[in-house]
């Protein structure tokens, strides 16, 4: 049954107020004008609601006896219990929070602590090597100005410390006569020293410290490369610095080979200068001999007619006879499946497979007595067999040879 406020509030009655809901008991509190929280409990609003009547005089003070006795004091104490929860529960995260920022800062403090280890083994590192190259430097200015002061006659007895030994030969009174270096003409520098060198009888375990005095611009940085033994052996200066200005005997075979004559030059001055480039290759190649000289033309001929890598193969080996040379090129052609190179004269030839052609009645000629040889001036028609000539056969059509 409905609840019905009007019949309530004409005859009120503890029964009638228990068995009301908490949203029925709402509305008789709202209709008295009771104050209360909306959150309270049903008991608390109907506590509220008998006080009243009993004030009221509608009901007796008994009823107030009989009543549930709800504590007055119970929210607060839940609400002081719900803030002592709380401020628990904010102090454990702040607990939380300042292990977790403690263990961040440790963390921190060790990748700190790690970077700075790092820093300073590299700075050692670093400092390591700067005073390496420091010696290094220090012993290659030390090391030279020995050499100079070999070379002006400041030290003229044995050195030690540069393990050289003079021997009584007076360097600063010969360097005079070293001609200038030219970079432009490397070779007429080391020729002209050479022969100076044979003809002032000057010791040849000397010409590397004449020579150095004036090397310039590359040949003074190769020099300064090489280690003391080898910028004390003369030969060993004279290959580096040829190399380093690519003088080698590719070098000069290729000087002579495309040399062409200038229009300012008369013939007599271009023949001059084309043997003096084949001169330099022979004695690049170190040919002194016809059997030498013949082996120089028949590998370079033979390396003009095969494949281009076949060729870059034999310069990199550095063969200098012909049956060396073949037998790398075989050998290089079988291991990467090159085709034998043909001969000039036949490089327009060409072969194809014999083909089986049939006569007008559908027979088939055999195949060993049909096939012919096939030109490139008559590429589309097939030269019959001498012994089919002279039989007679019906005329045959002439097919086109497919490839």
């Amino acid at each position: 049954m409905p609840f019905n406020l009007d019949k309530f509030v004409t005859s009120p009655s503890v029964e009638e107020l228990d068995s009301l809901k908490k949203s029925e008991i709402v509305k008789v509190a709202k209709h008295y004008g009771i104050e209360f929280q909306p959150l309270m409990r049903k008991d608390e609003i109907k506590r509220y609601v008998l006080e009243y009547l009993v004030d009221e005089g509608v009901l007796p003070s008994t009823v107030l006896e009989t009543a549930i006795t709800v504590p007055t004091d119970n929210t607060f104490e839940l609400k002081r219990l719900e803030i002592e929860m709380n401020k628990e529960i904010r102090l454990k995260e702040m607990e939380r929070e300042r292990e977790r920022e403690e263990r961040e800062r440790e963390r921190k403090e060790r990748e700190m602590e790690k970077e700075e280890r790092e820093m300073q083994m590299q700075k050692e590192k670093e400092e390591r090597e700067m005073q390496m190259q420091m010696q290094r430097e220090k012993e290659a200015r030390e090391h030279e100005f020995r050499l100079k002061q070999l070379e002006l006659g400041v030290i003229k007895a044995s050195d030690p410390k540069i393990g050289l030994d003079t021997g009584g030969f007076d360097v600063s009174k010969h360097v005079k006569f070293v001609p200038k270096f030219q970079e432009d003409n490397v070779e007429k520098f080391f020729n002209h020293f050479e022969k100076l060198g044979e003809q002032l009888k000057w010791p040849r375990d000397k010409w590397s410290i004449l020579i150095q005095s004036n090397f310039t611009g590359k040949a003074q940085e190769v020099y300064s490369a090489l280690s003391i033994e080898d910028s004390m052996d003369y030969d060993k200066v004279k290959k580096a610095i040829l190399q380093a200005y690519e003088l080698v005997p590719e070098a000069y075979r290729q000087k002579f080979r495309k040399y062409r004559k200038a229009d300012t030059q008369t013939y007599v001055e271009f023949a001059y200068q084309k043997e003096r480039h084949f001169d330099r290759w022979c004695a690049s190649k170190k040919v002194s001999t016809f059997d030498t000289l013949r082996q120089l033309m028949l590998v370079e001929e033979f390396k003009r007619c095969v494949n281009e890598d076949i060729k870059t193969h034999l310069e990199e080996n550095k063969a200098d006879k012909l049956s060396e040379v073949a037998n790398l090129a075989d050998q290089y052609a079988l291991t990467h499946k090159f085709s034998k190179v043909g001969q000039t004269q036949n490089k327009g030839q060409f072969s194809r497979p014999n083909k089986k052609y049939g006569n007008s009645s559908g027979t088939t000629g055999n195949s060993g007595s049909q096939s012919g040889s096939i030109s490139p001036t008559n590429s589309g028609k097939k030269q019959p067999d001498s012994s089919r000539q002279r039989t007679t056969r019906p005329a045959q059509t002439k097919l086109p040879l497919k490839i």
